[in-house]
């Protein structure tokens, strides 16, 4: 394993940076969404505080199993696709055809390679298609640990929002500070997605905030 393989956290190696930031902002996007329907009915003193808690934990632990289990069929699914295009690779009906199959592939996921070059990397990969045995879809290791580190992101981006709950008596005060953190990462959220995308920081974050609060509104009106 490489250096630079050992270094990666545990989310860095079995997630790509836009996934993790995906989750990141699904979890927050979803217990903002909990603790929002769940504080028009609250009741008020400690039990009013222990619902919006269990409310806004145990909905980022369905949401992260839930998370997880996709992940894993996209996994499979994925691979699927790809044993499928050895398969049809091997049976068409002459190069000509099998070249073009690989060509819309390769477009499909990068865009068209125009000129001589393009055309040297498709016979490349289908020299290398037709030599392939297609592989058997099962689940791996690494999809299982993938999906254990969408469950975690998930759940650990509700702990900040979680935490007032904890900390305040009164569930309207506590459930505004955990509205107010939750903004806070959302444009933190927003601000990492621009390192990636290299946008503006100031205007990514606030853009963020404003689509997490405009899904989330969306979610509570039509009564999630």
């Amino acid at each position: 394993m490489s250096v630079d393989v050992q270094r990666q956290s545990f989310f860095g190696r079995y997630l790509d940076p836009a996934s993790r930031l995906g989750e990141i902002l699904f979890g927050l996007i979803m217990v903002l969404t909990a603790t929002l329907t769940a504080g028009l009915t609250v009741a008020e003193g400690e039990a009013g505080v222990r619902q919006l808690l269990t409310t806004a934990v145990g909905c980022n632990i369905a949401w992260g199993i839930i998370d997880g289990v996709m992940y894993i069929m996209n996994c499979l699914t994925e691979r699927s696709g790809r044993a499928r295009l050895v398969q049809a690779v091997k049976a068409a009906p002459d190069p000509t055809a099998a070249l073009r199959m690989v060509s819309r592939a390769v477009e499909s996921e990068y865009g068209a390679l125009s000129g001589p070059e393009g055309e040297a990397i498709y016979k490349a990969i289908l020299t290398h298609l037709i030599r392939a045995r297609p592989a058997r879809t099962r689940i791996l290791k690494e999809d299982l640990y993938g999906a254990v580190a969408c469950f975690w992101l998930v759940f650990l981006s509700c702990l900040p929002a979680a935490a007032p709950f904890l900390i305040f008596s009164n569930p309207t005060l506590a459930l505004r500070v955990s509205n107010l953190l939750l903004i806070v990462m959302l444009f933190v959220v927003g601000q990492k997605w621009a390192e990636y995308a290299q946008a503006n920081r100031l205007a990514a974050g606030l853009a963020m905030v404003v689509m997490g609060l405009a899904l989330v509104g969306t979610a509570v009106m039509l009564g999630g």
